[in-house]
């Protein structure tokens, strides 16, 4: 297995994992034609054609004996240049009566583009048929060699959002609660929308005051800051790299957003360069854990291995690692232990 750039000739392979996502997942609506365009304008990102703050740098998991796309995940070069980022913090107000001797302190949610110009890592799906031999670690890592190999592209900040909290039914408490009152559709088509980019709505329709989370009924206040049952894996492995819950939320589903600094981010801080060696032979770990990536935008390509560097520094890669990875004896890796 592994990560590379997608490509035009992906279309049908993108829509297919589009097609499983399911609900709630707004960055990857099933639409062929809006597909094709995320396609292309990620080409033009890894081209380097377009400024780097409107880059989306999109990537899939490709097994490459069969060319079958197995998931997929992406860089948001800026949020909310062009089209407005919405979120709710979670704040609290306090109320006192010294006549009375009370005092109480409510929790509230405030509109908030408070992310605009922050760098997001989003639309990570793996196909369940896929999910073992940490694939998932593969997607969710891969990018953090990535923006560590192109700092320079990258802003401060770093964001994800995490999907929030959906029933058996696929319903959201939280959206049956509040959004439903605000938006004349229902969930899915109002996450579609948001899906296809179309994000002016939310600014226009929802309330500018804060919201008192007490009118709100008691599963639908369960759900904030939470996520769904199958995001729990991927919220923990952005845990583990320093992505923190800052009180901000999904707008629609009560989802957390998790944010950090990307020069904090632990896979950005300790990853390391080393030149490779090609070899017909090495000795491999019964577990991969080191994931390796190159160093070449156009061409980048990140997979497990099951060794490190040697004494000398230097990476030893086998002739089939080499081929995944298309590099030679000389060229570059970025290297990180996990």
């Amino acid at each position: 297995m592994r990560i590379r750039p997608i490509a035009r000739g992906d279309l049908d392979g993108l829509q297919a994992l589009a097609q499983q996502t399911g609900v709630g997942f707004t960055s990857l609506p099933d639409n062929r034609d809006f597909l094709a365009s995320k396609i292309e304008l990620a080409v033009r990102a890894f081209e380097e054609r377009t400024p780097a703050d409107e880059r989306l740098y999109f990537f899939v998991l490709e097994d490459d004996a069969s060319g079958e796309l197995a998931g997929c995940c992406a860089i948001e070069g800026q949020v909310g240049r062009e089209v407005p980022f919405y979120n709710y913090r979670l704040g609290t107000l306090a109320h006192s009566s010294v006549q009375l001797d009370l005092h109480r302190t409510i929790d509230t949610l405030f509109l908030s583009s408070d992310h605009t110009g922050d760098a997001e890592v989003c639309s990570l799906y793996l196909r369940p048929e896929y999910r073992r031999h940490r694939n998932g670690a593969l997607l969710s890592k891969a990018r953090w060699l990535f923006m560590a190999q192109f700092r320079d592209r990258f802003p401060a900040k770093v964001l994800a959002e995490m999907r929030g909290v959906f029933n058996e039914a696929g319903i959201s408490p939280f959206w049956e609660c509040l959004g439903s009152h605000f938006f004349p559709m229902d969930f899915n088509e109002a996450d579609r929308l948001t899906g296809l980019g179309q994000k002016s709505f939310i600014g226009e329709l929802m309330p500018k005051f804060p919201i008192y989370t007490t009118f709100m009924s008691e599963e639908a206040r369960a759900c904030i800051g939470e996520v769904h049952e199958h995001t729990r894996p991927a919220l923990e492995m952005l845990k583990k790299e320093g992505l923190r819950w800052e009180g901000y939320i999904d707008i629609f589903d009560g989802g957390p957003t998790v944010e950090a600094y990307i020069d904090d981010v632990r896979a950005v801080r300790d990853s390391r360069l080393c030149q490779v060696e090609v070899t017909s032979q090495a000795l491999d770990s019964e577990r991969p854990t080191w994931l390796v990536a190159t160093t070449a935008m156009l061409d980048f390509r990140a997979a497990w291995i099951g060794r490190g560097p040697n004494e000398d520094g230097v990476i030893v890669l086998t002739e089939e690692e080499a081929h995944r990875l298309e590099v030679g004896a000389g060229d570059s890796l970025r290297l990180l232990e996990t």
